[in-house]
């Protein structure tokens, strides 16, 4: 059983940065700095693709970002690698559908640890809480160059649904999201917003995420 804090996680997930080596225009390091200078309110370290590091490279390039999140009290989540976020003692992980269940990892992480699960219909939400998540990944809300496995694009409409079904738990849309169509992913009923190439491969990753902050306080006081 999770005893992780609800409404603290809301306020976490709001500009919830995502990403790996093969994201960034900058080192990963001075990409996530700036990402964190601009705003953002989470990191997941996503390490994929045929150029990924794996070993002590993997190891110690994960050590490092998880320094600078603690540096500055944003929360460190490994992407599927339950093994390294057991060894790095994370914050917590994000799962994937083809992954090992949430309800076993939470064994495995113990209560305190965020558990984070994809889903991408009513079942997959249904499940996932039943198994334990404490937030749910939405999506893809849009079309998006970073992932070559994404789904089919749904828009905001399964996260609207999942509100008016009366289900609460933290949820973050992903998936193309920009500054430009943030606000229709707060209005459905997102707690926040899960972006990669977006702040990653921007020039100025610190404005690139400063300009998410404000699009999604625009949001959340639009009538």
């Amino acid at each position: 059983m999770s005893v992780v804090d609800s409404h603290k996680l809301r306020e976490q997930l709001s500009l919830y940065f995502i990403m790996g080596t093969a994201n960034c225009r900058k080192s990963p390091e001075e990409t996530l700095k700036a990402a964190i200078k601009g705003g953002a309110t989470m990191f997941q370290f996503r390490e994929k693709g045929p150029s990924a590091l794996h070993g002590q490279a993997l190891l110690e390039l994960a050590k490092s970002l998880q320094c600078l999140c603690r540096a500055e009290g944003v929360p460190f989540i490994i992407n599927d690698d339950i093994e390294l976020a057991i060894q790095l003692d994370a914050d917590g992980v994000h799962i994937g559908q083809e992954d090992e269940p949430a309800a076993s990892i939470r064994q495995r992480l113990g209560s305190g640890k965020i558990i984070g699960v994809s889903a991408h219909n009513l079942a997959e939400v249904q499940q996932a809480i039943s198994d334990g998540a404490d937030y749910l990944g939405i999506g893809p809300v849009y079309p998006t160059p970073s992932k070559d496995d994404a789904r089919a694009v749904q828009g905001t409409r399964l996260i609207t649904e999942i509100r008016e079904k009366g289900i609460d738990i933290p949820l973050v849309g992903i998936g193309g999201i920009t500054a430009a169509n943030t606000a229709p992913v707060i209005a459905a009923g997102a707690d926040g917003i899960s972006v990669i190439s977006a702040i990653a491969g921007a020039a100025d990753a610190t404005a690139a995420a400063r300009e998410f902050v404000q699009a999604i306080e625009r949001a959340h006081i639009r009538p």
